[in-house]
């Protein structure tokens, strides 16, 4: 075989850089192997035990994620001790909380009860609110695993509702430490990390305090990278489902620094903001105003039609009459004071193409620099 920097994966030979895993390339090359742990820009663990790959002269399986690539080296990703030891996880990942996505056997005899205890803990009588955005799930559906080989582990911990954006449900968290990864090596928050040992394993913040109570910025960064139903959005819990959305990418409006953004819609409605996570700038990383910050949009309380103050009270006008009103009273005001006596303030809630507007409004037409705009939340 040649000397040079291949690698055989599938049959496949591909080329590989220097400290490069298994995994790196096969994805770079589209060759799909699965993980639950793997998170891109941090650190690979090789906790989840989904990604091992059978490779030749290994008496084990590797973790595909954690594995550098050599050269000759020989992998399969789909081999019957593969796909045995990915089921066997997802087995034990199944059984380890409250995960009713309807994986276990419908007909077992155990299922209702098993149902009714999951409602109980959820105050819900729906699904898993992950159901049709949880790679467990899909890995369930994907490997035929039903969850019913092992007995069900006791939900140790209550759900955490008391902070204002995210739900923290510890009852359907598979211990992945991809939350842990992204809110200490990608947003460098270090709000939260692995607690207690062995069954009584748990996320903490704060001396396992809630959120709320912690060094918490509510980003949402854990939110989007966790692979289950274990982090969700408070407001779309229930409420929204995947399928019923439609995704639309635009650039945040919050600041200068055009983070690339999905809004999920619902009947015309903004329901949810992920970021966009292969596009630069951001890479899928937010604020909390980028993912948070999106409710004023459909509020009731938002103006619909311009208002002029007549008499002490401001009565609804049509746009021709409002900015009629305007450009007088500007045009007067700039005759007689001067166009420095005049200031335009604008909003991080608009559009960058809306304060580029006002931006050339305010210079070329009321001829100030006096422009500034406000970016509370």
């Amino acid at each position: 075989m040649s000397t040079k920097q291949l690698i055989i994966i599938n049959g496949n030979e591909l080329s590989f850089k220097t400290d490069e895993t298994i995994l790196e390339v096969a994805h770079r090359n589209n060759i799909d192997i699965p993980s639950l742990c793997y998170l891109k820009r941090a650190a690979p663990t090789g906790t989840c035990g989904i990604c091992v790959v059978e490779v030749k002269g290994e008496q084990t399986l590797l973790p595909a994620c954690s594995t550098p690539a050599k050269a000759d080296m020989v992998v399969k990703t789909e081999t019957r001790k593969v796909i045995a030891a990915r089921r066997l996880v997802i087995e034990q990942f199944l059984s380890s909380g409250n995960h009713n996505c309807a994986v276990r056997a419908s007909d077992d005899k155990d299922w209702t009860q098993f149902q009714m205890h999951v409602q109980k803990d959820d105050q819900s009588s729906e699904l898993c609110p992950a159901w049709g955005d949880c790679r467990l799930q899909d890995l369930a559906y994907r490997y035929q695993v039903s969850g019913k080989k092992f007995s069900l582990t006791k939900t140790l911990y209550p759900i955490e509702d008391v902070n204002p954006f995210i739900i923290r449900d510890f009852s359907r968290c598979i211990q992945c430490g991809r939350c842990v990864q992204a809110c200490n090596e990608v947003q460098v928050n270090k709000a939260i990390n692995f607690g207690h040992n062995g069954s009584k394993g748990k996320i903490v913040a704060a001396d396992d305090r809630p959120l709320k109570d912690s060094d918490c910025v509510f980003c949402g960064e854990c939110v989007q990278v966790c692979p289950v139903g274990a982090l969700v959005e408070k407001d779309v819990r229930y409420q929204v489902r995947p399928r019923e959305t439609k995704k639309i990418r635009t650039t945040c409006t919050y600041c200068g620094v055009g983070c690339q953004i999905y809004l999920h819609v619902k009947d015309n409605k903004v329901v949810k903001i992920t970021g966009v996570e292969h596009a630069a700038p951001n890479y899928g990383s937010l604020c909390v105003k980028g993912r948070f910050g999106f409710n004023f949009i459909s509020s009731p309380e938002r103006l619909t039609s311009p208002l002029i103050k007549k008499n002490g009270e401001f009565k609804e006008a049509s746009w021709d009459e409002a900015l009629s009103l305007v450009a007088d009273k500007l045009g007067k005001i700039k005759k007689d004071h001067g166009p420095d006596s005049i200031g335009v303030l604008t909003s991080a809630r608009i559009t960058n193409e809306e304060n580029y507007i006002a931006h050339k409004f305010t210079r070329a037409v009321l001829k100030t620099n006096n422009i500034d705009h406000c970016a509370r939340l």
